[in-house]
């Protein structure tokens, strides 16, 4: 599992995982340190012991996790509203096999969450703070996507690059400018699922049940094309733009599926500009290294 952080205006953060699938889990215990940098722990301790977030953890688990113990989950529901009432993260995990919250030891060592989880952590902790976060949080993606959108690892197979460049070809996209009736009413469950229905026409797990795929991998953008995932960066940037400005999210899944749609067009159109922005990509990532 890959290790990266990121930088909110200052206060470093631990991220391990896939954040251009959307399969990051981002430090609780770096964010935590924002506020009690001496003991990060009992912050984590007591924001996972309220009722609202244990509420918001079971149905994040509902949604993603098949193995979920909701019996578990109601449990700890119900006793959360006595002020003795105490859950630490490892008690969660291993009551209710939970997937969300992750411990880890050594150098990445610490309490881990999704990044959906995360961001409600740090909202709990700073709205402002986490602002910053969400920002370095999309500046990491970028810079993962513009590699994975060029097909570039950085330790090898610089030659399979080159052949793609000339030989990669957009591929017909299935989507339509305007939200089909089915798409406006689905509850999205997260920013993930909103991206992938603006951009697919579908949520990974619509996409995963279509496949028969059982569990989170493969997952619908690993069979996206360069181009799809060229115009996956700029719908994360708008997204967040339009997070920030408070749009709400059937709204934003208007604006993003026509931005979508708009651009998939013009590069269908415009071989020639992808093949020079892939260039220009190679270039700018081998002057960083």
């Amino acid at each position: 599992m890959k290790n990266m952080e990121i930088d909110a205006n200052g206060t470093e953060i631990r991220v391990m995982g896939d954040v251009v699938n959307e399969d990051a889990y981002i430090s609780l215990t770096d964010i935590a340190k924002y506020k009690n940098p001496e003991n990060a722990f009992i912050v984590v301790a007591n924001w996972i012991r309220n009722h609202s977030t244990i509420s918001f953890l079971g149905l994040w688990e509902k949604i993603h996790n098949p193995n979920f113990k909701p019996i578990e989950f109601d449990r700890f529901k119900a006793e959360s509203g006595d002020n003795a009432f105490t859950l630490t993260p490892q008690q969660w995990i291993k009551a209710t096999d939970a997937i969300g919250i992750v411990s880890k030891s050594g150098r990445y060592g610490g309490t881990y969450a999704h990044a959906d989880i995360a961001f409600e952590f740090a909202s709990w902790i700073s709205p402002e703070f986490k602002l910053y976060i969400i920002k370095d949080y999309q500046r990491l993606k970028k810079d993962e996507a513009a590699r994975l959108a060029i097909g570039w690892d950085v330790k090898r197979e610089l030659s399979k690059i080159n052949y793609r460049i000339h030989t990669d070809a957009v591929k017909e996209f299935l989507i339509t400018p305007i939200l089909s009736p089915q798409e406006m009413a689905y509850t999205y469950a997260s920013e993930a699922d909103i991206l992938n229905m603006a951009l697919f026409g579908k949520t990974a797990a619509q996409w995963r049940s279509e496949k028969g795929i059982n569990g989170k991998t493969p997952n619908i953008r690993d069979f996206a094309s360069a181009e799809e995932l060229v115009v996956l960066i700029n719908l994360e940037d708008t997204n967040a733009d339009l997070i920030r400005q408070e749009v709400p999210k059937i709204e934003r899944l208007k604006i993003l599926r026509e931005k979508a749609y708009r651009q998939l067009r013009v590069l269908k159109k415009n071989q020639e500009t992808i093949k020079t922005l892939k260039q220009n990509l190679i270039e700018e990532i081998g002057r960083r290294d």
